[in-house]
């Protein structure tokens, strides 16, 4: 009969730190966000910034890897010109940013 009764007294009290038990889990979702949703919204926000400024003469790639020069702003499109005498229109939003300086002028050969 003892040993039964020490079994039932040796028990944790019930409710215990719930703080305690949530702080890896806290952490975890703060990490998450400094690291993964923060950099990912000001990158966002850089490229949405960059399209809404889009001009004339601006050598431009697009999501798809085409490579061009806009000759032309739309509301919601732009034409880029890819090559002599070709011209294409895209969308606004498939413009993934600028080119760098290295690429080669843009010729029809």
């Amino acid at each position: 009969m003892g040993k039964v009764l020490l079994l039932l007294t040796s028990q944790p009290p019930k409710g215990g730190d719930i703080f305690a038990s949530l702080l890896p889990f806290i952490l975890l979702i703060g990490a998450f966000y400094f690291f993964i949703l923060r950099p990912a919204n000001k990158q966002r926000k850089q490229l949405q910034q960059l399209i809404n400024n889009l001009k004339s003469g601006d050598r431009v790639i697009t999501t798809g890897g085409i490579y061009g020069v806009v000759t032309a702003v739309k509301e919601k499109s732009v034409i880029l010109k890819i090559a002599d005498n070709v011209k294409i229109e895209v969308s606004k939003n498939a413009i993934a940013g600028l080119q760098q300086g290295s690429q080669p002028p843009i010729t029809g050969k």
